[in-house]
């Protein structure tokens, strides 16, 4: 049983690689300090960031698939600037396929988790109401349920 989002293995693997990215774009060029070099920071943590708050808001399913939601574009994004890090020159390919690599996997620890919402999500009187789909009849009916 997990207790906090620290124990979580898609938050550790979140952190080791924005630990790594910050560590490797020390060595990008001086002139990209302030695009290349803070998006990329920025987006890698942002992915922990996301599963912290996804944590804290686990009462309320939509607000909890949300964060999740989140992180997920978060660790896209930061693919993307590993992709243009590595086209400039300043990643190895490499090392920019290692990380590529933990990115589809944090990608697919997210959505498993947005998958399986149910396990992750504190039962409440306060929760959101069950999720229909959009072809269920009893979504438009006028009775409450």
């Amino acid at each position: 049983m997990v207790n906090n989002y620290r124990e979580l293995r898609v938050y550790q693997n979140g952190l080791n690689a924005a630990l790594e990215i910050f560590l490797l774009s020390k060595k990008f060029p001086p002139e990209e300090k302030f695009s290349l070099t803070d998006q990329i920071r920025r987006s890698s943590r942002s992915v922990c960031a996301n599963l912290g708050e996804a944590w804290r808001k686990r009462r309320y399913r939509a607000a909890f698939i949300a964060k999740l939601n989140d992180a997920e574009g978060e660790a896209n994004e930061t693919r993307v600037w590993l992709e243009i890090a590595t086209q400039c020159g300043y990643l190895s390919k490499e090392t920019a396929l290692e990380l590529d690599t933990l990115y589809d996997h944090i990608l697919s620890q997210l959505v498993l988790m947005i998958k399986d919402w149910q396990r992750w999500v504190v039962t409440s009187s306060y929760s959101d109401p069950p999720i229909t789909h959009p072809s269920d009849p009893s979504r438009y009916s006028s009775e409450k349920r």
